[in-house]
């Protein structure tokens, strides 16, 4: 069964960076386009951004300018690289496979001072 892991999460400072990886247990990463979620407490879960088989990149306005999605096919493996992190991006971000609708567990990231 295919499965994702996301890691790299963690606490940052406000204006501090982390990069945020998506492994795939097998290939499907080049056949399917991918999408970064968050959920922060309380809130509703929201599409951060998603890259294309392809590798085109897509951001919710929220982040544009900050976060940069990319892939390595040739590592099953999806990043999100975050810069100048605020503490309203505190959450638990997924990764999720389209096509093959499978989610990651989640990773923590928490922007405190």
């Amino acid at each position: 069964q295919v499965q994702l892991v996301e890691s790299g999460g963690g606490l940052v400072q406000p204006g501090g960076s982390l990069k945020l990886s998506c492994a795939a247990s097998g290939s499907i990463f080049r056949r399917n386009d991918v999408i970064w979620y968050r959920q922060a407490p309380g809130k509703e879960r929201e599409v951060v951004g998603d890259i294309t088989s392809g590798g085109i990149s897509t951001y919710a306005d929220s982040v544009k300018e900050r976060f940069t999605i990319s892939r390595d096919n040739a590592k099953n493996t999806v990043y999100l690289q975050m810069n100048s992190l605020k503490p309203e991006d505190t959450a638990v971000y997924y990764c999720y496979a389209a096509g093959v609708g499978v989610w990651g567990q989640g990773t923590q990231v928490t922007v405190s001072s």
